[in-house]
């Protein structure tokens, strides 16, 4: 038996498709590293963050370790991600200071130091989705 699709069928069905994408995501806080530019004695590392949490985050602060390109471990540090409302993509930068990027080979988000505004039972590092534009690796 043949089965014809109506431009109707092929039309719902192609709607439907962003929203299971949509529906994946819901839920994580998405943080991609998405450019470090070398600043004087600094590295200035940028962010692209997106919570498809369905409330606010009033504030998050992630414990960070930075590695070299030789993997050895650099330095801890705190990076204070601050308010990422609901649904909303935003962009935090971070200066970091006496480290060239080109030194940079790695960034661990080891941990959450500080997660406020999300429902009990939930934390800012459930479903945590990292990655990265640039030629350093970011795992968590």
């Amino acid at each position: 038996m043949i089965r014809l699709l109506t431009l109707s069928t092929l039309v719902s069905g192609a709607l439907s498709l962003p929203l299971a994408a949509q529906d994946s995501a819901q839920g994580k806080l998405s943080i991609e590293l998405n450019a470090a530019q070398t600043d004087q004695s600094s590295c200035l590392i940028s962010f692209f963050v997106t919570n498809a949490h369905k409330e606010a985050i009033e504030s998050v602060v992630f414990e960070t370790v930075l590695f070299d390109s030789t993997g050895q471990v650099d330095r801890l540090t705190l990076f204070d991600f601050g308010k990422l409302p609901a649904g909303r993509a935003r962009v935090r930068q971070f200066k970091v200071p006496e480290l060239s990027c080109d030194k940079l080979g790695r960034v661990l988000f080891n941990g959450v130091t500080q997660c406020q505004g999300l429902t009990e039972g939930t934390t800012c590092d459930d479903n945590l989705n990292l990655s990265t534009k640039t030629d350093i690796e970011v795992i968590g």
